[in-house]
């Protein structure tokens, strides 16, 4: 089992399509990236702590690679956004890669340079790459969110 850490605008998004990828065993939304110890929400909302709303993903590499997970990260957000996505804004927003180590560090800054040179976007990509830090819990009610809002729905 490995881990992945993403940050790509608004948790509840990110962790749901992470959540539908083939070989993700778990996914948890959280702050991460800043220097404010335990955040909760309202701190992060409140831009104090520096942390940004992310992802971590356990993921069994035999099954989904991490440059697969890379895809997945580009493909669900802009990258070229700085500090926001969509209508949210704010540097909780903003998008990075957190590597684990030295491989998902050179895969992400691979994956990164592949898309610039791509043409895709007509901006450069903003997206930081960045080595992971420690990751705190969002609480309940975050955790897969938009998952239990489908099934209230029903």
């Amino acid at each position: 089992m490995e881990k992945a850490t993403f940050a790509a605008g608004c948790f509840w998004g990110v962790e749901d399509k992470f959540r539908s990828v083939k070989g993700v065993l778990s996914t948890r939304a959280g702050y991460t990236g800043g220097h404010w110890p335990h955040p909760c929400y309202l701190d992060v909302c409140a831009r104090v702590t520096g942390h940004a709303e992310a992802v971590q993903i356990e993921y069994d590499r035999s099954i989904v690679s991490y440059e697969e997970l890379l895809d997945v990260f580009w493909n669900c957000h802009d990258p070229t956004q700085i500090n926001r996505q969509g209508p949210d804004r704010g540097e909780q927003y903003r998008s990075v890669i957190f590597y684990h180590n030295s491989e998902q560090e050179k895969a992400a800054r691979s994956s990164k340079y592949k898309l610039q040179l791509s043409g895709k976007y007509d901006k450069d990509i903003a997206t930081e790459i960045k080595p992971a830090t420690e990751f705190y819990i969002a609480e309940d009610y975050h955790q897969q969110y938009l998952a239990k809002k489908r099934l209230q729905a029903n």
